[in-house]
């Protein structure tokens, strides 16, 4: 099995022994170079396992010979190999495996990257089942209709494959998981004040929104946005299995791990590159963008980033994807990510403070805030203000609004967009075309007046005058409202605050 970015690819190892030709072992099909250095693993491994290595001229091809080749997951299955064509024997099973592991120079077997996929492409090519590192085995128990082998070391390999050493297969109970993972550290009643912020964060949930928030330094913003996946709607089976087959098949699945069982949240520093953030490499990986799908992508101090790195996220903002082409493939890594950045209102954070004093001049607050293009901030759907939060609110007001409270509103306004779009059950309000946005935001002669002072006062694009509309029908879905009206209207207008005429 080898990855073509989190897709498993079938990978046949043919071991061929000739008495002719002198003692060496050759790899060919596009190794790489881990692949081509897994022979000076393997020989040390099968020997301190007492088995031992052909010693005739020895041919491993690896199929199709037109995938490159990369990681040590071929190292089990090329030992396996080696050992039957030196012992002469051939598997007593009945069944048809797949195989993936990398091994250590005592014969132990170490987790490798991408099971799940390897699991869902047993499935697909009807394999009996598959055997893997023991630490990765409830990563692919959550594949029904396959057997999952758990293997600690060649030995147990060799031997369930000959039927000397039987292995129970692993499973895993799936609600287990989720009930176990449905626990978090923070809660919205933690953060003092801030209602508004609280409001707007709300909306953005409940239509899937990316969402930028601006305030001084201390004001609660990056609490804010860790609490954010408190009231985001669980992840359904489907979103967990995907989520996690990225996540495996970069390596960042946690050792025993069987499923990403809540909505990832993804931080990167501003100093990413750009590869990092959205992907990429001579062999391409996911980035940050795709680490955070079906979840949320956190950008702290916003402008800090480089602004060339910023624009990579126009694409997959758009798309919900990422596709990153090389000469001898294109990839695809799914990003249908919750974008939530914030930034300070001006260099040194305290424009509009009441709190301190700006020393910024205005030219200094222009440059800042042009660190971030027009196009990247025409994207973002909400634009919302957070201020100080005064002595008083910190020590004696009674907690605000809890994310229980939150999340009910969250899930009642998402119900209804499963409900309007029918087939299309998993679409949200953020991602609807310009087609659905003409039948399922239409406005009364008030809505069209306020939108239309909106479009001229502000001079909003195209682009922005569609999200404006989306915001409102999430508006109207949390308060249970058929029509958009116009203070609905007038509050998805208020959240374009960074919008200025051209």
């Amino acid at each position: 099995m080898v990855l073509m970015g989190i897709d498993a690819v079938p990978c046949e190892v043919e071991v061929n022994v000739s008495s002719r030709g002198f003692s060496t072992a050759t790899i060919v099909g596009l190794p790489d170079t881990a692949v081509k250095e897994s022979l000076d693993r393997i020989g040390p491994a099968i020997a301190n396992c007492g088995y031992s290595l052909p010693d005739k001229r020895t041919v491993i091809n690896l199929a199709p010979a037109n995938i490159k080749k990369e990681g040590p997951a071929l190292d089990l299955p090329i030992a396996l190999g080696l050992v039957f064509a030196s012992d002469g024997q051939l598997p007593d099973t009945t069944g048809k495996y797949l195989i993936a592991g990398e091994l250590a120079l005592d014969g132990r077997i170490r987790p490798v990257k991408g099971v799940l996929s390897m699991g869902m492409l047993a499935r697909r090519e009807r394999y009996t089942g598959v055997l893997v590192p023991r630490d990765n085995a409830p990563e692919a128990a959550v594949v029904d209709g396959i057997d999952v082998i758990p293997i600690s070391s060649l030995t147990e390999a060799v031997g369930f494959l000959t039927g000397a050493f039987p292995i129970e297969p692993s499973h895993v109970d799936l609600e287990d998981v989720f009930v176990a993972a449905a626990k978090y550290e923070v809660d919205f009643a933690d953060v003092r004040g801030q209602e508004f912020a609280k409001r707007a964060l709300t909306v953005a949930a409940a239509g899937g929104h990316n969402v930028l928030m601006i305030g001084p330094p201390g004001a609660g913003k990056t609490l804010m946005a860790k609490c954010l996946p408190t009231i985001l709607p669980p992840l359904t089976l489907d979103e967990s299995l995907e989520t996690t087959r990225i996540w495996s098949a970069a390596g960042k699945l946690a050792a025993g791990t069987s499923l990403m069982a809540v909505r990832p949240v993804r931080t990167p520093h501003h100093s990413t590159s750009g590869p990092a953030l959205v992907g990429g490499g001579s062999i391409p990986q996911a980035g940050e963008v795709s680490l955070a799908h079906h979840g949320v992508l956190f950008l702290d101090e916003f402008p800090e980033f480089q602004r060339s790195i910023l624009e990579t996220l126009r694409q997959p903002i758009e798309d919900g994807a990422v596709t990153i082409a090389r000469s001898h493939s294109t990839i695809r890594f799914p990003a249908e990510f919750m974008l939530v950045a914030s930034m300070n209102p001006c260099p040194c954070g305290y424009l509009s403070d009441a709190r301190k004093q700006c020393k910024c001049s205005p030219v200094q607050v222009e440059k800042y805030r042009s660190r971030v293009s027009g196009p990247l901030i025409d994207r973002i759907d909400i634009h919302v203000t957070v201020t100080g939060v005064p002595f008083s609110d910190l020590r004696h007001a009674k907690p605000g609004t809890d994310s229980a409270t939150m999340r009910a509103q969250v899930l009642a306004a998402r119900e209804r967009q499963r409900a309007r779009f029918g087939e299309r059950r998993t679409l949200l309000n953020a991602r609807m075309g310009p087609r659905l946005v003409r039948q399922h935001c239409p406005l009364d002669s008030a809505g069209e007046l306020v939108l239309k002072q909106a479009m001229t006062e502000l001079g909003l694009s195209a682009r922005a005058h569609d999200k404006v509309l989306r915001v409102a029908r999430t508006i109207a879905d949390l308060e249970a409202a058929e029509a958009i009206r116009a203070d609905h209207v007038s509050e998805a207008v208020h959240y374009r605050q960074l919008d200025r005429q051209q």
